[in-house]
């Protein structure tokens, strides 16, 4: 497993528009992410900050990131959940949701 965490803007005008997206996410689009072996899929918000988390279980990334681009339905959603965002100043060029450096884990308890 691993896991995988990605920092992104919320553009403060669309949280409202984000949030209310986001409390019936589309059954297609989380079955996708279960074809993608992502599961325990959180995001956090905080000072304009989307931060999310994910743990992967699968055994290539970058390919079921693809497949998971490549999904109709996930484009769809996309299309609407990409104009409340923009990519932190520090994201590489390309970069959307922009990946964190784990610096801490702890599997507790001991």
């Amino acid at each position: 497993m691993k896991r995988v965490a990605t920092v992104i803007r919320l553009r403060p005008e669309k949280e409202q528009e984000y949030r209310k997206l986001h409390t019936t996410v589309w059954p297609e689009v989380l079955a996708a992410l279960d074809r993608a072996h992502i599961g325990n899929y959180s995001i956090f918000l905080r000072d304009g900050l989307l931060y999310s988390y994910y743990e992967y279980t699968g055994d290539d990334l970058h390919t079921d990131l693809a497949r998971l681009a490549e999904d109709e339905r996930t484009q769809q959603w996309w299309q609407l959940t990409d104009p409340c965002q923009e990519p932190v100043t520090s994201a590489a060029d390309g970069e959307w949701w922009a990946p964190m450096e784990e610096v801490f884990h702890d599997d507790g308890p001991r």
